[in-house]
């Protein structure tokens, strides 16, 4: 028995290491460059000595114009987060499935509204810049150094594709349960921000796309005219 006991001891201990490692370090910087983990980023001095810490990233065929309305419809009853929507909606983040069109009415975000939530707290916006970033930060008022903020932000490397980098900075306090719900949700949180960034890059891509075509149909038409 305690033979066994042993072994899975040494099992979950090798897993543990493997994660801590391996796996962890992938998925902390998924899809990010060198120089994008390094670049400074809006919010990066809002949480000082952060503990928890993500810079992940994606190329996104489409204009930072063409990505932005996707950023700031962000929400519930809103555009939702473009993840595992099943998921948002069984833990009540969400209440209906991420939004495929640019909603009009939802295009007008600024500092100081709130991203809302259906559960948990919603975003307070605190810094954006059309078609460059959005920051949110949320913040413990009893204890001003805990919190977390999230940054997305454009970075356009010709007039076809954008970097779209989004960051995490997060500090709570080192105890060991706060680290034990740390590690478990790190893979979690890692799962739904990747499909969301991928969320984001489909239907920016298939607006873009959109759009390119309507101007080759408009220019074809000219062309036709002209002739």
């Amino acid at each position: 028995m305690f033979k066994k006991i042993g072994m899975g001891l040494a099992v979950l201990g090798a897993a543990v290491a493997g994660y801590l490692l391996f796996i962890r370090p992938w998925h902390l910087r998924w899809g990010a460059s060198d120089e994008e983990r390094q670049r400074s980023m809006p919010g990066d001095d809002e949480i000082q000595q952060p503990n928890y810490a993500t810079t992940r990233a994606v190329t996104i065929n489409a204009r930072p114009a063409d990505i932005w309305p996707w950023l700031v419809q962000m929400g519930y009853q809103r555009g939702g987060l473009y993840s595992y929507d099943w998921l948002d909606r069984l833990f009540g983040i969400l209440d209906r499935p991420s939004a495929d069109r640019i909603i009009p009415e939802f295009q007008h975000l600024q500092v100081g509204n709130v991203i809302p939530l259906g559960a948990g707290p919603s975003w307070p916006v605190k810094a954006l810049e059309p078609n460059q970033y959005l920051l949110i930060c949320l913040k413990d008022p009893q204890h001003p150094e805990l919190g977390v903020t999230w940054v997305w932000a454009l970075y356009p490397l010709d007039e076809e594709h954008t970097r779209l980098v989004s960051r995490n900075h997060g500090r709570q306090p080192l105890m060991p349960g706060g680290i034990f719900m740390l590690l478990l949700l790190e893979p979690t949180g890692f799962i739904m921000e990747r499909k969301m960034l991928l969320g984001i890059k489909q239907r920016a891509e298939r607006t873009h796309e959109a759009a390119a075509a309507r101007r080759r149909e408009s220019t074809s038409d000219q062309m036709s005219q002209t002739v």
